[in-house]
């Protein structure tokens, strides 16, 4: 059958979350874009609704209780470096419940709240993808 993103292109999603017009951030341990820091987020399983996938993939690696979320937008990637294509529906949130933590350090290993004029480097294009379409709302 083959590996989505790798054997064919993967469909995920991706969450903004906000608080005080900060946006929370982690640093990214696995391909694509190892080592960048973005939002969190992963990949839709087959026959889950992709508001859901964003909420639960938010909650497993941040451990907060995520509320409404809305549609950002979408992007892909195509990453030649790590050869992965991936499509992702954008999301955002700023009702939750609880403080991030480091709940997948396999996956990710450090995080942080952001403004828009102390951004880390390097964003993956997840990130700055969400934060290009954040600015056209000035949610960020």
């Amino acid at each position: 059958m083959g590996t989505p993103g790798i054997d064919f292109p993967g469909l995920g999603v991706g969450l903004v979350i906000l608080r005080d017009r900060k946006i929370l951030l982690y640093r990214r341990m696995r391909a694509p874009e190892a080592g960048h820091w973005s939002i969190v987020g992963g990949k839709v399983d087959h026959m889950e609704p992709s508001e859901q996938a964003a909420r639960r993939e938010a909650e497993e690696e941040t451990g907060l209780s995520i509320g409404r979320v809305n549609l950002l937008g979408v992007t892909e990637l195509i990453s030649d470096a790590d050869a992965q294509h991936w499509i992702s529906l954008l999301y955002v949130a700023s009702e939750f419940d609880g403080e991030p933590q480091l709940t997948e350090p396999d996956k990710l290993s450090d995080f942080g709240w952001f403004s828009r004029a102390d951004l880390p480097q390097p964003l993956s294009a997840f990130a700055a993808a969400a934060i290009e379409k954040l600015k056209s709302g000035e949610l960020l």
